[in-house]
């Protein structure tokens, strides 16, 4: 009898035990109620809470990564024996070796006792580099005060972690894409390459010039940049470090170059970037991952030792340029000796990105010093009717290369990159500044949409403005004159010719009599339907500017020639000024030409993509485009020049018809910022028509 009883006994709690209930909401310990009497000899009626709801909390916190909430939930015991901080640790760990972008579980069974109970459940791991694979386990649980407290161990992580064991990542990881020109000149590849430096203390003083000569023809480093340093660190020894250049470039004359004294040549092999960067600040750089972003990379399936993309295309475009990452995911015992694999991928080749950067275009403007040493500023040159980017330049430059760690110079030259004069903010995208003259483009549009104005519309444009109270501010006119003694007004003007000449009066006057009539914004909305105000589009990102609709007099004076807090960058100006050629149309501007993987078609190619229309009708387009035709052939226009360096000798030389605006925008520092800004409308069908946009800070007249 007494066996019998006790076979009842245990068969009752097990059927008890196995039985299941609806999961709750995973908020906190769940305390429903449950009563369980044993046949035979009476025991005392204990409420058992479902161990099942509490083990959905803890795992539904583990999903939202909430270590602290499943911390709480742990038994006394367990928090004794393991801290927080190496709780969490445990987690985390695992997340960032597996690669894990999420995971999930399912509960496959549930037991219950007075004092304990088990539920069992599987955890479906997502990892970027082996994929997905699961395991089953079981979990602990112990009532205390009521609730129940989970037993933690490594199993509730995966059954193979228990008794000290960890997780290892083998890493497979393809060789980084490379980044190409537009006709599929390598700009950035892994390469063999030299740093050159100097020892100046025994640079032969009878063999420089001959010396700086070689260097120039095959760095671009211009002797007057290292013979003045050169006898300036003589009696000190200091070292020179000079430039970077592959091997395949250095050739034949790497023998001529060592045979020089005090030429120091340093191998290194590197993802290197040809002629210290061919438009730098749109391929970007790469630098190694730092501390703070361990995390973040690891679970993205990244090793800790490896270089990632930082800004521009490498950052754009890391995804293709790094490929598809595969692993082999083991469990290893306290002494690495390998227990099991858990799952495994082989990786798939990178990609290649073609940009739309024409070569020579881009080196030409680098090496021709189009920016002099010392300017600040930018170059961009589009296809005017396709908004694919030729060229886009931004001074001072900077090399990528020096942020190789193996490069001899990067030790000696990586600071400068974080100097007062910013080389590695790219002023074509991020820089934001006011547009000055160029504006009155968008003014005069404003003027003959508005009906209020026509080309025949006249203007006396003398040396002041005489309109506002209180204030006179005076014309460009009147500055020369203070100059020369011999500058006369400009007189009077139709609207066209007021773009010619620049006439400020003329267009404070537009900006005075819209807000006068209460259309206050007339000026501030077609420059945002222009495309000021917001980003372009781009791939690699760009600064938004700032278009304020004027809330005074003054402002609208300001506003109608880009000036108080008018911003824009030259990205935005040179896209714009494409639109006015193209008759309306505004793009997007690109970078990219196509992306192309080792085998198979493109996975993207180039597609002309526009973001807006210029609200102008053709009659007013067509207007606003003879008007920027006389500022290059009138010589009356600003940017007409009899020396042999004019736009217009150009046009004469060339036959390829140009149009135009230049400015001068004050910077509220030293000298104003000068722009110029203008398109080709030659129509050949061997070349594209361009629009350029060009801008010098603190470069004085946009005209000079």
């Amino acid at each position: 009898m007494k066996h019998r009883l006790l076979i009842l006994v245990i068969a009752a709690l097990l059927l008890f035990g196995c039985s299941q209930t609806a999961s709750p909401t995973p908020t906190s310990p769940v305390t429903a109620q449950a009563t369980v009497t044993l046949p035979g000899p009476q025991v005392d009626t204990t409420t058992v809470p479902d161990p099942k709801q509490t083990a959905q909390v803890y795992l539904d916190h583990w999903k939202a990564e909430e270590y602290p909430e499943m911390y709480a939930l742990l038994t006394s015991v367990s928090q004794e024996a393991i801290s927080e901080e190496e709780f969490t640790k445990r987690y985390t760990d695992l997340a960032n070796e597996a690669a894990l972008s999420s995971w999930d579980y399912e509960i496959l069974s549930s037991l219950k006792n007075p004092e304990s109970g088990q539920v069992g459940y599987k955890v479906l791991m997502h990892s970027v580099l082996v994929g997905d694979f699961d395991r089953s386990t079981m979990m602990n649980l112990t009532l205390e005060g009521g609730e129940w407290r989970i037993q933690w161990d490594d199993s509730l992580i995966l059954p193979e972690l228990r008794g000290g064991n960890k997780l290892y990542m083998d890493y497979r990881i393809p060789s980084r894409g490379n980044i190409y020109s537009s006709d599929g000149r390598a700009l950035v590849a892994q390469a063999d390459a030299v740093a050159i430096g100097l020892d100046t203390a025994t640079v032969d003083p009878e063999q420089e010039d001959a010396l700086l000569g070689e260097i120039y023809r095959l760095t671009g480093v211009h002797p007057d940049t290292l013979s003045g340093m050169i006898e300036a660190w003589r009696p000190y020894g200091y070292y020179l470090p000079v430039a970077d250049i592959s091997i395949e470039a250095l050739g034949s004359r790497e023998a001529v170059l060592a045979g020089y004294s005090g030429v120091i040549l340093s191998p290194f092999r590197t993802r290197y970037y040809f002629e210290d960067g061919i438009s730098s600040h749109v391929l970007g750089f790469m630098s190694s991952i730092q501390p703070e972003e361990v995390d973040y990379y690891k679970r993205q399936g990244y090793r800790v030792d490896e270089r990632v993309g930082r800004d521009g295309l490498e950052l754009y475009a890391e995804k293709p340029l790094a490929g598809t990452r595969g692993g082999a995911l083991y469990v290893v015992d306290p002494n690495n000796t390998i227990v099991t694999q858990l799952a495994a991928t082989d990786a798939q080749p990178a990609e290649a990105v073609y940009t739309t950067l024409d070569y020579d275009l881009q080196l030409g403007l680098q090496r021709s010093n189009a920016l002099s040493e010392g300017m600040q500023g930018a170059i961009v040159v589009m296809e005017r009717d396709t908004g694919r980017v030729l060229a886009m330049l931004s001074s001072p430059d900077f090399n990528p290369n020096l942020f190789e760690p193996a490069n001899f110079n990067y030790s000696y030259q990586i600071n400068d990159l974080y100097d007062a004069s910013t080389p590695l903010l790219n002023r074509a995208t991020q820089g934001q500044y006011p547009l000055g003259s160029v504006f009155k483009i968008i003014t005069m549009a404003a003027a003959l949409e508005s009906g209020l104005y026509t080309k025949d519309s006249e203007y006396d444009c003398g040396y002041f403005f005489t309109e506002l109270q209180g204030m006179q501010p005076n014309d460009w006119t009147y500055d020369h004159y203070l100059d020369d003694g011999k500058t006369q007004p400009s007189g009077l003007l139709t609207l066209p010719q007021g773009l010619m000449r620049s006439c400020n009066p003329w267009f404070w006057h537009i900006g005075l009599d819209f807000y006068n009539r209460g259309m206050y914004t007339a000026i501030s909305d077609m420059a945002r339907a222009f495309g000021l105000g917001s980003p372009t589009g781009i791939e690699i990102g760009d600064a938004a500017g700032q278009i304020p609709d004027p809330q005074s007099a003054v402002d609208a004076v300001n506003l109608a020639i880009a000036q108080g807090n008018t911003q824009v960058t030259p990205l935005q100006v040179a896209d714009f000024i494409a639109a006015v050629a193209n008759g309306w149309t505004l793009y997007s501007p690109q970078v990219i030409d196509r992306i192309v993987p080792v085998d198979g078609d493109p996975t993207y190619v180039f597609s002309p993509t526009i973001r807006g229309t210029l609200p102008i009708s053709p009659t007013n387009l067509s207007i606003i485009q003879d008007a920027m035709i006389t500022v290059v052939m009138d010589p009356r226009g600003t940017a007409y020049r009899t020396s042999s360096y004019g736009i217009n000798s150009f046009v004469s030389s060339t036959g390829i018809p140009v149009a135009a605006k230049t400015g001068t925008a004050e910077s509220g520092s030293g000298d104003p910022h000068a722009w110029f800004a203008g398109y080709t409308f030659a129509g050949l069908e061997n070349r594209p028509d361009l629009a350029i946009a060009v801008l010098v800070q603190n470069g004085g007249e946009g005209s000079v």
